[in-house]
């Protein structure tokens, strides 16, 4: 036969894998009947250990199944209907009429359920979906689902990564798990070595505006380390520290600048008063801002960004010299004890006065007095605060001398790096999807802190600042009434009425 013509075609070798036996099925059955004993403790400290693990992490739920067990066992089904009914409707009335102590009473509940049905439910599938276990020799590495915290806005979920993972990994996959437990957002914190908690954000705590509070009484109430400002999304106050600080607020127009602003001068008013806070303030804006209330500023104001705002900067730059001259030897850093006041340097609309001002003279003057008093002026006693829209660098080149950096509305993402660092928008520093809605509402990140934080600005009225001047000032005000405009009639041909 010849071969060439043939049809034929050996078929390929049948390749299986082979199966593998675990090796205690390869013992001899005497040896199997004497490990029998030690296998059967083995899987019984086995249970008994899963069985401790689950009391451990829902104590409350497990509580509630073994009470719900023994009242059916002694009462019957229809008992137990019945008080599980009475039960929620008292609860529902009770978080009805006052929520707050509900939830306080009700959290580590829900805390549980939300563990148990949310996270534990799906957390293998969504790891694997998520390219967030290893495989290692057919061994599956697993990231371990720790406490689980829930707030109502907000669930904080503890993890232990697999060695060898980073927090970088996890901050790539935000957005996936935030859709995967049906999270708004989900924000990416390191709190220790392997360690990560997870913030998965439900709703905005920040919807609604803060009213300003009441002014301090007297000076010594004032903490120029710990100004409170606003409050955080945590319900914490938000406080800021102007003593060896520079602060620099970004923002597109209506973003709520102007009440961060004023919330921090509300803050100082007994200092201001007593002077023992001196104000300097430059708004290009013709007063727009700085205008609604000059008189906390006295005579130390400019109104535009020409030769005045100019000579204000070199003056207060001069002022810096003196100081640390004065000081060299004898303080590190400035103290109440001095007799000179903590100055703060308000400059309304920064890059008018070093980047837009078409004298390029004046323009390089106010840079370098700028920079002057950011660099050398934190030590002597002299905070700048800054407030600009573009934070691009060829508007403020020198960012970095500003160490507490706060990013209220943005236009675009990277405009979130220039402002706060390279990586926050990674761990969730979104200050690019701020709505409109909320002015006052801004990231922020302080030096010596990796995560920035989140958290919205006091409101601050026209009574609010007409008290502030009255504090101040020691003088009754009140702002003038606006009338409306006299209607006209057609019997007097369109004439005023």
């Amino acid at each position: 036969m010849n071969t060439r013509e043939s049809r034929w075609v050996d078929p390929a070798p049948l390749e299986i894998a082979r199966p593998r036996l675990p090796w205690w099925t390869l013992l001899p059955g005497w040896v199997k009947l004497v490990c029998l004993p030690v296998a059967l403790v083995w899987v019984l400290v086995w249970l008994l250990a899963l069985l401790g693990r689950m009391v451990w992490r829902y104590p409350l739920l497990v509580l509630a199944a073994l009470v719900t067990a023994w009242f059916d066992a002694i009462a019957g089904h229809w008992a137990v209907g019945g008080t599980v009914a009475g039960l929620t409707v008292g609860l529902a009335v009770w978080w009805r009429v006052h929520p707050e102590s509900f939830w306080r009473v009700a959290g580590p509940a829900r805390s549980e359920i939300r563990q148990l049905a949310v996270y534990a439910a799906d957390w293998r599938s969504v790891m694997r979906l998520s390219d967030l276990v290893k495989l290692v020799r057919g061994r599956e590495h697993r990231p371990k689902l720790g406490r689980v915290r829930s707030e109502g806005w907000r669930d904080r979920v503890r993890v232990r990564m697999v060695k060898g993972q980073a927090p970088e990994q996890w901050e790539a996959h935000a957005s996936g798990l935030a859709h995967a437990f049906k999270a708004t957002s989900c924000r990416v914190r390191v709190r220790k070595p392997g360690r990560l908690e997870l913030d998965f954000i439900h709703r905005d705590p920040l919807q609604r505006p803060i009213p300003a509070p009441a002014l301090p009484e007297d000076a010594a109430s004032v903490d120029l380390k710990r100004l409170p400002v606003g409050r955080t999304e945590t319900g914490k106050l938000w406080r800021l520290r102007l003593l060896a600080r520079h602060l620099l607020v970004v923002g597109v127009s209506g973003a709520g600048k102007g009440s961060l602003l004023w919330a921090i001068i509300r803050a100082l008013a007994p200092m201001i008063r007593t002077g023992e806070v001196r104000l300097y303030g430059i708004d290009p804006k013709g007063g727009m801002e700085l205008g609604q209330a000059p008189e906390v500023f006295g005579n130390r104001v400019v109104f535009d960004n020409g030769p005045d705002a100019v000579a204000l900067l070199e003056d207060i730059a001069t002022e810096v010299k003196t100081r640390a001259s004065r000081y060299r030897g004898w303080l590190r850093s400035w103290q109440a004890s001095t007799g000179d006041p903590f100055v703060l340097l308000v400059v309304d609309e920064l890059a008018d006065v070093i980047a837009y001002q078409p004298d390029k003279t004046l323009r390089e003057r106010a840079s370098r007095a700028v920079q002057t008093i950011t660099s050398q002026g934190r030590a002597p006693g002299v905070c700048v605060l800054g407030l600009v829209q573009d934070p691009r660098k060829e508007v403020v080149g020198f960012r970095h001398l500003f160490t507490t950096r706060i990013a209220m509305r943005l236009d675009e993402k990277q405009q979130v790096d220039m402002v706060l660092g390279d990586g926050v928008r990674e761990r969730g520093a979104t200050a690019h999807e701020i709505s409109e809605q909320t002015p006052g509402v801004a990231w922020a990140k302080e030096d010596g802190r990796r995560e920035p934080f989140r958290a919205r600005a006091f409101h601050v009225t026209d009574d609010d600042l007409d008290e502030l001047v009255t504090t101040v000032t020691g003088v009754p005000t009140h702002r003038a009434q606006v009338l409306s405009f006299p209607e006209r009639s057609e019997r007097d041909g369109g004439a005023v009425a």
